[in-house]
Parts: structure tokens; C-alpha cells; sequence
């Protein structure tokens, strides 16, 4: 019965992210905090996420490598 109901309700089509939503999304995935409404909500772009996802790791990189730079900096 609730599967019946549930077919009768309008469908909305997700809409194209920007690459600020892509980037957002990312980020959130790297930390697991996605909600499933922000999934539901827009149609992520590959190129958008493959972006992200570069530019994210660059950043986790270039962190780890500045932390351990004055780590041994004032060692």
C-alpha cells in the first residue's frame, strides 16, 4: 500500500550542480557528512567532482607535507 502512495507523488528531476555544489560535495564526502537531501537534490557533474576531488587531495597533501616541514623545522 505505502509503495502505491509513494508512486503517485509528483517526481522532481535533480538539477545540475554548479561546481561550487560539486566542490562542497566533495569535501563533505572526505569527511562522510553528506546528507542524503544534498544527494537527492542535484546531479553531480564528473568532470565537477574529478576536479574536486584533485583539488582536495592537493590540499590534504600540501598540508600533511607543511605540517611535517616545521615539525622537523623546530625540531
Amino acid at each position: 500500500m505505502r509503495a502505491d502512495a509513494l508512486e503517485r507523488l509528483p517526481q522532481r528531476e535533480p538539477v545540475a550542480a554548479s561546481p561550487w555544489q560539486a566542490l562542497k560535495a566533495v569535501f563533505s564526502a572526505f569527511f562522510g557528512v553528506r546528507r542524503a537531501a544534498d544527494h537527492e537534490a542535484v546531479q553531480l557533474k564528473l568532470l565537477h567532482v574529478i576536479i574536486a576531488g584533485v583539488l582536495g587531495a592537493a590540499v590534504f597533501v600540501l598540508t600533511l607535507l607543511t605540517i611535517v616541514w616545521l615539525i622537523t623545522r623546530l625540531a
